[in-house]
């Protein structure tokens, strides 16, 4: 049976969200071997360990800074080194992964992601936790999109829907797990190791998913090994590069020169990249990035949505730990406490969300970013109200509404995205998902955070800062609301049963 019908009890067909199961018959792994649930919970591991990673190291930068003595632009190229090489590689890494089997390369990307957080935490210089950084988030993009690409091709039906939503849910409770535990160890100061536990901590995760991995995940190969597209690899990581160097390094360099020239060049760049693509697929050849994947309303749609929602979050993120830490005057472990209301709702409503998309259609994102605007304008109203004397415990009910319509947005943006493409292509679509969630977060961290940062001169200027960036996120979740009435699955419903 086509794994776009499911069947009820009185086993009439009924027909599923597009953006829940793919619209491709079932194919088994190279190896005859489905996704087990062991499988599923091991690659996620290779999707929780690099955005952790993302997030930790914000709460130890004053440590990192105290030990090493790093200057300040020297800090931002802890984060940026890694965001930068991670974004850049992703959809090299899906077309790799396509070519050469998935498994072969999600295990190759945790093996290095393995050795280079082992470098990050023995680094002796700050010069040498930068390298470190960069190499770390190369081998991310090896890893990352393998996770989405064997998904969808070792799984099917319901089972794909179960996954792609614990997908979501892994990714955002990531950046929470980060900010609390790079707090706690930060906090513990374990054997006067002080920051390097937030980076040696990954070694034995990642020789255990090593180990599993081997055993439990399947192998998966594209229909025919596709070619590297060197000419689109170049021109695209050029424009990435050419948009996250200044947006992440501009405001504390002052905005020299050649970062305003950097941007000005992005769309040019960006703009020879779409005509390369366009006439490799013309002429019959394989390109870096298919131009017919954005022939998809899923893909085209989804990922107008989910750049402005992952940006929101990131700037957000970001934005907290500084006004608790700063702003507050709370510590590191008490900023990632605050955000566990959040992380629990998140994780309750992002579990149900296979079952609200089966009975409702995408109107659950609409529901979604409703519930996302209610809760983060009261977290505003509360952080007004309450300041400066403002316990964090006060922002939970506004954290847990707030992380309630989160969960309904996120984990279906996955599934909407990839719902119709092919899975000849699954690598390339996934590593452009996964690298525009990627530079989406950057971008916010960039963007959003430079201006609370620039508000943020004095007490008041914290508050005002952050309601400001809560009012920005405010507006993309009605952005997100709107635009999800015209994403695949509007009007679709199934049958409950």
């Amino acid at each position: 049976m086509p794994t776009n019908l499911v069947q009820t009890q009185d086993r009439q067909p009924a027909v599923t969200l597009p953006a829940v199961q793919s619209t491709l018959p079932a194919r088994p792994a190279a190896d005859g071997r489905q996704l087990t649930s062991l499988g599923l919970t091991v690659v996620l591991i290779g999707v929780l360990l690099p955005m952790v990673d993302f997030f930790i190291v914000n709460v130890a930068l004053p440590t990192i800074d105290s030990d090493l003595h790093a200057s300040q632009p020297m800090l931002e190229l802890v984060v940026s080194a890694y965001a930068t090489a991670y974004a850049l590689l992703l959809v090299i890494g899906g077309r790799v992964g396509d070519a050469f089997g998935r498994k072969r390369l999600f295990m190759a990307g945790m093996a290095a992601f393995t050795v280079t957080s082992l470098a990050c935490g023995l680094a002796p210089t700050a010069l040498a936790l930068v390298i470190g950084r960069a190499a770390q988030g190369a081998s991310a993009a090896m890893m990352v999109p393998q996770v989405l690409s064997t998904i969808q091709a070792a799984t099917a039906g319901e089972q794909r829907a179960r996954a792609l939503g614990r997908y979501g849910a892994t990714g955002g409770l990531a950046a929470v797990v980060g900010q609390l535990f790079g707090g706690l160890l930060v906090s513990a100061n374990i054997d006067g190791l002080g920051w390097r536990p937030i980076f040696l901590v990954n070694v034995p995760i990642g020789l255990a998913g090593l180990i599993l991995a081997r055993r439990h995940v399947p192998e998966t190969l594209a229909g025919s090994r596709p070619g590297i597209d060197f000419h689109g690899t170049g021109l695209l990581g050029a424009s990435v590069l050419a948009i996250l160097i200044p947006m992440t390094e501009g405001r504390s360099l002052g905005w020299p020169a050649w970062t305003i020239a950097l941007l000005a060049a992005a769309p040019v760049l960006l703009a020879a990249f779409a005509i390369v693509e366009i006439r490799q697929e013309r002429a019959g050849q394989r390109p870096l990035v298919p131009p017919s994947l954005l022939r998809h309303a899923s893909m085209r749609r989804g990922l107008m949505l989910a750049l402005p929602f992952f940006a929101g979050f990131g700037g957000f993120m970001f934005c907290y730990a500084l006004l608790v830490q700063q702003g507050l005057h709370d510590s590191a472990l008490t900023a990632g406490a605050g955000l566990v209301p959040m992380a629990a709702a998140f994780l309750a409503t992002s579990l149900a969300t296979s079952r609200l998309l089966a009975r409702y259609g995408a109107k659950v994102l609409t529901a979604g970013g409703v519930l996302q605007g209610i809760g983060l304008i009261l977290l505003a109203v509360t952080v007004y109200l309450g300041w400066p004397h403002l316990p964090v415990l006060w922002l939970a009910p506004a954290m847990v509404i707030a992380g309630a319509g989160q969960g309904l947005l996120m984990s279906p943006l996955f599934g909407v995205v990839l719902s119709e493409v092919p899975r000849s292509v699954a690598g390339a679509g996934s590593g452009v998902l996964t690298t525009t969630q990627q530079t989406a977060l950057a971008l916010g961290v960039a963007t959003l955070g430079s201006l609370f940062l620039s508000l943020a001169a004095d007490g008041t200027g914290f508050r005002d800062g952050f309601i400001w960036v809560l009012g920005i996120q405010t507006v993309i979740a009605a952005g997100v609301a709107i635009g999800a009435r015209g994403l695949p699955g509007w009007r679709r419903r199934v049958a409950a049963g």
